[in-house]
Formats: structure tokens, sequence, C-alpha cells
């Protein structure tokens, strides 16, 4: 073995540098109603974090969310099925189907239909941290086109 050198104990010049990376993804559904847009959105967070195929709805979750206006009402619903995922039993949502959508006092009641997620069976795609309120959209214009929401997760 060759005995070190003092140039082995000299740092060489910095080739490297840290660049910022976006770790967020943009949700975007639609709907016949904006229930039906809130529906979607919840279903597409769930269907970025594992294969919606290959879940099946053999366990029904109630959730309850409320906000001062439409966007908190929307970032607290999907907190609320986020939250479902990540704390135990960890549920992932095939369907989500709101039951109540009080839009004046800003209330939903909703039920999330699917199972448990399980290593193995369920593909491990990216993980939703948080929901936030970048960019968020709610395009409910009847006159012009289906009702619309944006959100941003961070991942």
């Amino acid at each position: 073995m060759d005995a070190l050198k003092e140039e082995d104990f000299e740092i060489p010049p910095v080739k490297y540098e840290y660049l910022d990376h976006t770790a967020d993804v943009q949700l975007h559904a639609w709907g016949d109603s904006l229930q039906e847009a809130f529906e979607q959105c919840a279903v597409a967070m769930f269907g970025y974090m594992t294969d919606l195929e290959r879940v099946q709805m053999t366990q029904v979750h109630y959730i309850e969310a409320e906000g001062h206006d439409l966007e908190s009402l929307l970032f607290h619903f999907l907190d609320e099925l986020l939250f479902m995922f990540c704390a135990e039993p960890f549920i992932v949502g095939k369907k989500v189907k709101i039951t109540n959508f009080d839009r004046e006092n800003f209330k939903i009641a909703a039920m999330a239909l699917g199972e448990e997620f399980t290593i193995g069976k369920h593909s491990q795609n990216a993980e939703v941290k948080a929901i936030t309120y970048s960019a968020m959209q709610i395009l409910d214009r009847p006159e012009t086109e289906q009702p619309q929401v944006f959100v941003i997760v961070d991942i």
C-alpha cells in the first residue's frame, strides 16, 4: 500500500453547486359542478401517490372540512384526505364522494372509498407532503366553461 503524500491532503477546487429544485406538482381537475371538480382533485391527489388501478374499494372513511372561503375549504378538504393517507391505517381513496357541499358556510362532508395502503400491493409514487395555497385557482364560471380547480401540492 502506498504511503500518503502531502498532496493527498490538499483540497481540490470546488466544482459543484447547489441548484434550486421545484418540489411541487400542480393538480388540475374539473367537473360538471364545482363539487365534482373538488372530488376529482382529491382523486388526482391519491392517483399521484399510487396507482389507483390497484386500489380496491373495501373501506369507507368519512371526513369533514371547513374554511372561510372556497380556497380555504378546498385546502382543508384535501388536507383532511392527505392526513387520512398519512396516518394509520394509511387509507388511500380510489373514489371521493362529497355528501354535503355547503358553499354558503364553507363546509364539506365527504366519504372516501378505498383501502389501507399496502407496500407490495400498491405502488409508491411521489409522496405528497403538503397542500399549498400557492397559485390555487377555483374557476367556477358556468356561463363559459366547466368548473375547474388548480392546486399545487408539495412533493
